[in-house]
C-alpha cells in the first residue's frame, strides 16, 4: 500500500497477461481528477453500471453510445485509437477494467465501482457471451495470445457442464473467481470506492442509482429522473444493445441482443444437482470465513439492510450511531461485513441470500 494523505493506496503488485487481459495498458494510464473505473469479475452487470453512469452525466439523453465513450482498458484485443480517444473526452470520463486490484493500477484521483454477483449466475451468463460467440471473436483472442495459453475453444453448449470446468479449473476460460472478489473487498474502506450488488441493482434500481450518483458526486436534475431510470431498465438496453454492448455486438451470433441476454439470476438451480450447489456454497462458505474475521468496519448493505439499520453514507457504508466503524469496530460491524460478503455471490434473486468472498 502507498501512504498519501493518511489513506494506504492499494499498490499494483503484477501483471497479468491471459487470451483477454493484457494489464499493463494501465501503467502508462493518465488520470484525471474525478475518473470513474467500473471493475467487475465478468458478467456481473458492467454493462449496467456503464449505462446508469453515462445516464447520470448526459441527463437522461438518449443516444449515448456508451461502448465507444467507456473502454475496457485491458483488454488485449482493445485497439489503440480506442485508448487514445480517451484523451479527447472533455466530459468526465468512466472506464471499465475485470483486473483484480492487485494486478491494476491505481489512482486516489479516480473513483472506483466493483459491482459483485453470484458467481454461478456470472458463469451462466458467461456461457451465453462465449458459446454464442462469433468464429472472428475466437480467432482474435487466439491470435497473438501469450506463449503457452491454449486455445481458446468454443466449447459445450450444456452451461452446466462449462460451470463445472469453471469450477474445476479455477474460473478457466474466465478468470479465476475467488481472488478477484477477495482483491476488491479488501479495498472496501477507501474513500473512493464503493461496493454494489447486482441483486440490488435488480430489487431497486432507482434507489442504486441515487446512491451511485451520491458516491460519485453527480448532481441530478429531478426533471430528467424518469429518463434515467426508464434508460437503464433491461427492457430499454435489450431495445437498444447496439448502443451499449461491445462494439454493437458483432462479436456475438445474434449481435448486441445476444449480448444482452436474459439479466435474470438462478438459472443454475435446475440444472445443477443438490450435490454441485452444496459444494460450491461450502466452497463459498470456506473462503467466506477469513474475510469475515476481518470485517470489523461498516460495509455495503443492500436496499432493504439500509432500512432496518439506519441508513448508508454517501458510499452505501453502514451507519452505526452516527459513525461508521474504523478498524477495531464493533462486533455488530463485524456482522455487517460479514453479512455484506455473505450476499457478494448471491443466491439467485433473493436479495438477503448467503454468498461469501473469499479468505
Amino acid at each position: 500500500m502507498n501512504e498519501g494523505s493518511g489513506v494506504s493506496w492499494p499498490v499494483k503488485t503484477r501483471e497479468l497477461h491471459t487470451h483477454h487481459f493484457n494489464s499493463t495498458r494501465w501503467n502508462d494510464f493518465r488520470f484525471r481528477d474525478g475518473d470513474i473505473v467500473i471493475a467487475t469479475y465478468a458478467k456481473s452487470g458492467t454493462t449496467w453500471t456503464q449505462q446508469i453512469i453515462s445516464q447520470l452525466l448526459f441527463g437522461g439523453r438518449e443516444g449515448i453510445n456508451v461502448h465507444q465513450l467507456s473502454p475496457w482498458v485491458d483488454l488485449r484485443i482493445l485497439p489503440p485509437e480506442a485508448l487514445a480517444g480517451l484523451d479527447h473526452q472533455s466530459h468526465r470520463r468512466f472506464v471499465k477494467t475485470h483486473l483484480p486490484l492487485d494486478a491494476l493500477k491505481f489512482s486516489p484521483q479516480a473513483k472506483y465501482i466493483y459491482i459483485g454477483r453470484d458467481g454461478r449466475d456470472t458463469v451462466w451468463s458467461f456461457h451465453n457471451h462465449h458459446y454464442n460467440a462469433t468464429d472472428e471473436y475466437f480467432r482474435v483472442y487466439n491470435e497473438g495470445r501469450p506463449t503457452g495459453l491454449p486455445l481458446l475453444e468454443r466449447g459445450t453448449p450444456d452451461p452446466a457442464e462449462f460451470y463445472r470446468a469453471w469450477m474445476e479449473h479455477n474460473g478457466y476460460p474466465i478468470w479465476p473467481f475467488w481472488e478477484h472478489i477477495r482483491s476488491w473487498w479488501a479495498a472496501r474502506h477507501l474513500p473512493n470506492v464503493m461496493l454494489v450488488h447486482f441483486n440490488d441493482l435488480k430489487a431497486d434500481l432507482d434507489g442504486s442509482i441515487r446512491r451511485i450518483a451520491a458516491f460519485l458526486d453527480i448532481p441530478v436534475d429531478e426533471a430528467n429522473w424518469p429518463d434515467i431510470v426508464n434508460h437503464c431498465s433491461f427492457d430499454y438496453m435489450k431495445g437498444h444493445a447496439s448502443e451499449v454492448a461491445p462494439r454493437g455486438g458483432i462479436m456475438w451470433q445474434g449481435g448486441g441482443a445476444t449480448f444482452i441476454n436474459k439479466g435474470t439470476n438462478g438459472r443454475w438451480r435446475d440444472a445443477l444437482s443438490p450435490q454441485e450447489i452444496a459444494a460450491y456454497e461450502a466452497k463459498a462458505v470456506a473462503r467466506r470465513a477469513g474475510a469475515v474475521q476481518r470485517a470489523v468496519s461498516g460495509a455495503t448493505c443492500s436496499g432493504a439492510d439500509h432500512a432496518a439499520r439506519g441508513g448508508p453514507d454517501r458510499r452505501g457504508h453502514y451507519l452505526q450511531g452516527g459513525n461508521r466503524q474504523g478498524a477495531g469496530g464493533s462486533r455488530a460491524a463485524s456482522r455487517h461485513g460479514g453479512q455484506w460478503i455473505q450476499r457478494l455471490l448471491g443466491d439467485g434473486d433473493s436479495i438477503a441470500s448467503p454468498i461469501a468472498t473469499p479468505s
